[in-house]
C-alpha cells in the first residue's frame, strides 16, 4: 500500500479559510510602505550558497545548521534563502543600484531554515522586509523603526515593547569585542557550549544567551555604551530624540545585539509576550559593512524583517478583524434562457465594478440548493435568475443576512444596485 503524501513538517498549508488574514497583511504592508516611499522588489527563492555565507557567516548556526543546501544539475552550490536582506543587497549591487544612490526597498515571501518546529516558528515562514540604503544619518534610523510602528499600528495588533540599542562604529565595536571576550574566557569553564563556540566567533552573541548561568555571567560584563566614541554617542543619542518627538516608546536593551562584524549603530526589536517563548516579532538593525562585504560599493544601509505567521497568530489572539474575503453576492439562476443570459450578466456587473465580488453558480442544481451554496459561501445576497425574470429584463435581489425584502431590479441598473448595497 503506498504511503498516504503530505506536506514536509514544518511547511504548513494556508487553506481558504485561512487566507483573508495574509491578505489583509499584505495589503496592510503594500499601503504603509508605500506612504513613505518604499517600492516594492522581487527575489528569487534561491541563491548560490555563497551569498549566505559571505552574508550571514559560515560559522553562524543558519549556514552550518539550518540551510536547505543541495548542488543543482549545473554542480554548483545553491540553497533555499533563509533570509531576505542578503537577496536584496546582491541585488541592488547586481542591478547598479547602490552608485550615489538611495534606495527605499521592501520586500516579502517564503524563507527557510531547518529547525525543530515550534509555536508560530516553521521550516518555511514568511517574512515582510524593508530596506533603506545609501543613507547614513540617524534619522533614516528613526524613519526605518517609524515605519514598522506604522505597521503594526494599522494591523491594530498592541502589546509590544520597542528595544533599541547601539552597537557603536566598528572601531568603538572592535575595542569592546576585545574585552568582552577577555572578560568572558575568565569564566570559559562555566559556559554553556553555545556560547563557548560564539566566544570564539561572534562573541557579543553571548550577551543574549537564554541560559541562566551564562546569564549571570553576563550581568557582570563589561558594558558596550562604556566603549562609545563620539560618533556612537550622538548618533544614539540622536536617534532617541527621533523616537521620542514621534512619540514612539521604547526601552534601552544594552544585551541586544547582533553579532555579525557588518552591523553598526542602531539595532532594535519589537517584541511581545504574547507568543510564548518566541517573543520577537520584528528585529532589526544598521548594516553599513554589508554591502562591501558582499563585493559592492560601501553603502550603509538599516532594515527590519517581521515574521508573518507570528503576527498573524497575534492579530488572531486579540481578536483583530479582518476583511474575510467572502463574495458581496452569490448569482443563481435555472431555466435555459437564464442559463444563457446569467454570465453575461455576471460580467457586465463585475466590468462595471472591479471591486465586486460576484460568484456565479456553476453545476446546475435547483433555487433551493443553490440558496443553500450561497449562504454556505458567506455571500451578503443572491442574486436570482429565473426564465420568467430573464423574459422580463429583471433579477431579484434577496438579502442572505436579513438586510430588507427582496426586490426585482431591472438589468441596467443592477451595478448601481450592487454598489449601493455593498459599498463599492
Amino acid at each position: 500500500m503506498s504511503h498516504k503524501i503530505q506536506a514536509i513538517r514544518g511547511m504548513n498549508d494556508v487553506l481558504p479559510a485561512q487566507a483573508p488574514p495574509w491578505q489583509y497583511v499584505f495589503a496592510v504592508a503594500a499601503e504603509v510602505f508605500a506612504a513613505y516611499g518604499y517600492r516594492e522588489m522581487r527575489l528569487p527563492v534561491v541563491e548560490r550558497t555563497d551569498l549566505f555565507k559571505r552574508a550571514v557567516g559560515e560559522v553562524t548556526d543558519v549556514v552550518e545548521k539550518e540551510m536547505y543546501t543541495f548542488e543543482d544539475r549545473g554542480h554548483e552550490q545553491i540553497s533555499l534563502r533563509p533570509e531576505l536582506t542578503a537577496g536584496v543587497i546582491r541585488a541592488a549591487i547586481e542591478h547598479g543600484l547602490l552608485h550615489h544612490q538611495q534606495q527605499r526597498i521592501w520586500c516579502s515571501g517564503p524563507v527557510f531554515r531547518y529547525e525543530k518546529p515550534q509555536a508560530e516558528r516553521y521550516r518555511q515562514f514568511h517574512q515582510l522586509d524593508v530596506e533603506a540604503l545609501g543613507i547614513a544619518s540617524p534619522d533614516i534610523d528613526v524613519e526605518i523603526i517609524a515605519v514598522a510602528a506604522a505597521l503594526l499600528r494599522r494591523l491594530s495588533v498592541s502589546g509590544f515593547e520597542l528595544q533599541i540599542n547601539s552597537l557603536g562604529t566598528p572601531p568603538s565595536r572592535a575595542a569592546y569585542r576585545t574585552a568582552l571576550v577577555e572578560y568572558l574566557q575568565k569564566y570559559q569553564s562555566a559556559l554553556d557550549e553555545d556560547s563557548l563556540r560564539r566566544l570564539a566567533t561572534n562573541p557579543l552573541r553571548v550577551l543574549d544567551s537564554k541560559v541562566p548561568a551564562t546569564r549571570e555571567i553576563v550581568a557582570g560584563a563589561p558594558r558596550l555604551v562604556d566603549f562609545f566614541d563620539d560618533v556612537s554617542r550622538a548618533h544614539f543619542d540622536t536617534v532617541q530624540r527621533g523616537l521620542g518627538d514621534l512619540g514612539i516608546g521604547f526601552v534601552i536593551n544594552e544585551r541586544l545585539v547582533r553579532g555579525l562584524d557588518y552591523y553598526a549603530h542602531t539595532v532594535f526589536e519589537w517584541t511581545t509576550n504574547q507568543l510564548g517563548a518566541q517573543n520577537a516579532i520584528c528585529a532589526g538593525g544598521r548594516y553599513d559593512g554589508l554591502a562591501a562585504q558582499l563585493g559592492g560599493p560601501p553603502t550603509p544601509g538599516i532594515g527590519f524583517a517581521v515574521g508573518i505567521e507570528r503576527l498573524i497568530a497575534l492579530m488572531a489572539q486579540q481578536q483583530v478583524v479582518v476583511p474575510d474575503g467572502a463574495p458581496h453576492a452569490y448569482f443563481c439562476h435555472f431555466g435555459a434562457l437564464a442559463e444563457a443570459a446569467a454570465p453575461k450578466l455576471a460580467e457586465a456587473a463585475r466590468a462595471a465594478l472591479p471591486r465586486l465580488r460576484l460568484l456565479l453558480n456553476a453545476g446546475g442544481g435547483g433555487l433551493k440548493a443553490q440558496l443553500k451554496r450561497a449562504d454556505a459561501s458567506g455571500a451578503r445576497y443572491a442574486l436570482i435568475l429565473g426564465d420568467d425574470e430573464s423574459a422580463s429584463g429583471h433579477i431579484q435581489v434577496k438579502s442572505l443576512r436579513g438586510e430588507g425584502e427582496p426586490y426585482n431590479c431591472p438589468w441596467a441598473e443592477l451595478p448601481a444596485q450592487l454598489a449601493r448595497l455593498v459599498g463599492i
